[in-house]
């Protein structure tokens, strides 16, 4: 492996399950923690410069389910911060269909203002980035819909920055998909998760059970021209979760499965950078990264450290929740 990462934080005890990251307006780190692993309150964190954390807020939960799961998370120009309430994660019955887009409004001294639902009836809204005057989200489960293959359907949503209360479907009648995936690994029907855009603007999407990147372009209007296969290779990354470009358009993503990092250079060569074995993270191990943030020029990854089963690496959840990194 080309690099070995290294412990970056210890999480306070009301975090167990970090999830996305993003860099607010002064250069803190911003990190997502739905906390599926024991159920306590879905919660937004900073870390500064000396990687001392707080609490920023905890997330407004679902009128209707009194809970909330953050996930992806982004910023507009205007520092209001999205979020993907990804309530549906967990499969319980009392909080399927029921996720949604939450935009946070916030004051001068940077505590909350307001809070809008964008998007509400989602069945698993995951990953979101902002770019012009839209957010675009990876749904990873379409489950209603049903294609002739059998194979699992997802999408990718736009909405509008300044929508509120879109009710969604979760079908193909809803008018604000972008674009659809199927998941053609049998063995993990699972759908698309890592988004991301390069230097060109264009869109990356990430095909989580196919370990496959797609490669979106735009018509001059802003609508979908071309969704094609881009990169994959299946030797060197199994799975695709968070991504991540640098400034040389180069792809960082999480390898969810197998505790990895894996990089695919803009000629498309895919190799795998970092990797460890089922671990607890307090050595610096990646204990299931979700995702992958370039800060202060290194690589941070935050360890989901939620799911076994199957082809994962990962083997049990534990407290207490890290982070992990390397310089690049």
């Amino acid at each position: 492996m080309k690099y070995e990462s290294k412990l970056f934080a210890v999480l306070p005890e009301y975090i167990s399950t970090p999830d996305s990251m993003s860099i607010d307006k002064e250069g803190n780190l911003i990190l997502s923690c739905p906390n599926f692993a024991d159920g306590q309150k879905s919660c937004i964190v900073k870390f500064d410069k000396d990687r001392n954390i707080t609490k920023w807020f905890d997330v407004p939960v679902h009128p209707e389910t009194g809970v909330a799961r953050s996930m992806g998370i982004d910023f507009d120009a205007d520092w209001n911060l999205y979020i993907c309430d990804n309530q549906g994660w967990s499969q319980e019955p009392d909080v399927a269909f029921k996720g949604r887009i939450l935009k946070i409004i916030f004051n001068e001294d940077g505590s909350v203002k307001d809070w809008k639902t964008v998007a509400t009836g989602m069945e698993h809204p995951n990953g979101i980035k902002i770019k012009g005057d839209y957010m675009y989200l990876t749904q990873s489960l379409l489950s209603k819909v049903e294609d002739p293959s059998g194979k699992l359907v997802s999408c990718v949503y736009r909405f509008g920055l300044n929508e509120e209360n879109i009710q969604i479907t979760n079908t193909l009648e809803d008018k604000h998909i972008f674009a659809t995936f199927l998941t053609h690994n049998p063995d993990d029907q699972y759908g698309v998760d890592g988004i991301a855009f390069d230097s060109k603007g264009d869109l990356y999407i990430g095909n989580f059970g196919d370990g496959e990147v797609y490669k979106l372009t735009f018509n001059e209007d802003g609508s979908l021209k071309e969704n094609v296969p881009w990169a994959k290779n299946p030797k060197e990354l199994r799975s695709t979760d968070g991504m991540v470009f640098d400034k040389d358009d180069n792809l960082y993503i999480a390898d969810f499965v197998v505790n990895a990092i894996g990089k695919i250079t803009p000629e498309k060569v895919v190799e795998r950078i970092a990797q460890s074995p089922d671990c607890d993270g307090l050595d610096g191990g990646l204990d299931q990264p979700g995702e992958p943030i370039i800060w202060n020029g290194m690589i941070v990854a935050a360890c989901f450290d939620c799911v076994t089963g199957g082809d994962k690496v990962n083997t049990a959840h534990e407290m207490p929740a890290t982070l992990a990194c390397f310089e690049l």
